[in-house]
């Protein structure tokens, strides 16, 4: 029987551990990057789209909502004229530039929902509070202030730009796309341990 085992293990197949040079480079790319993946899982992905987010739109957006409120203390209910020459200009126009004369609904309440997006939704994604849906209403909004800037503002030519040219500088198709593949990480990977998110779903879960 001792005989019998000896002659199985001697007709075994052994693992390979040759490959040479190539083998051990292929062997030390996975084993380097496996480690960075087991480093960074759970927060690294959100926290980096976060961060990017943070460093290059937090403040854009934010300054370009305080400049649609209107004055004193509510004027977070009664944005500015330039709130509506902005995200209305059509409306403006068929009105005169009258704000009394344009309809509360769907206009006035167009205005304060687009005025208040600006300020809460960037603050929501980089705190990381209810950040996919933040995320996803910002993806939403990078769109429709695409089609403002290009139906009314007067955005074309190259700095609309296109998909796989050469450029890479246009407003929309580059600019805005990597703002949109941004928020879209968050959307579909989440905001990562180092957010509210994380803290409320632990709390709650």
């Amino acid at each position: 029987m001792m005989t019998d085992f000896a002659n199985e293990d001697a007709r075994a197949p052994t693992p390979s551990t040759g490959g040479g040079v190539i083998g051990l480079i292929v062997r030390l790319h996975h084993g380097v990057f496996s480690a960075v993946e087991r480093a960074t899982a759970g927060w690294f992905t959100g926290f980096a789209a976060r961060f990017a987010f943070a460093s290059v739109l937090l403040l854009y957006y934010l300054n370009s909502g305080w400049q649609k409120l209107g004055d004193g203390i509510f004027g977070f209910l009664s944005p500015s004229l330039g709130a509506y020459a902005s995200i209305l200009p059509p409306i403006m126009d068929q009105y005169g530039g009258d704000i009394s004369a344009i309809p509360f609904f769907p206009w006035h309440l167009i205005v304060l929902l687009g005025t208040w997006t600006e300020i809460l939704l960037p603050i929501m994604i980089v705190i990381g509070l209810f950040s996919r849906i933040a995320a996803l209403g910002m993806i939403f909004f990078v769109i429709v202030q695409s089609y403002v800037d290009i139906a009314f503002h007067g955005l074309e030519g190259r700095f609309v730009g296109s998909m796989f040219d050469r450029l890479p500088d246009a407003i929309v198709f580059d600019q805005r796309l990597m703002w949109v593949f941004i928020l879209a990480l968050i959307v579909v990977r989440g905001p990562g341990k180092l957010s509210l998110d994380h803290l409320l779903a632990r709390r709650f879960r």
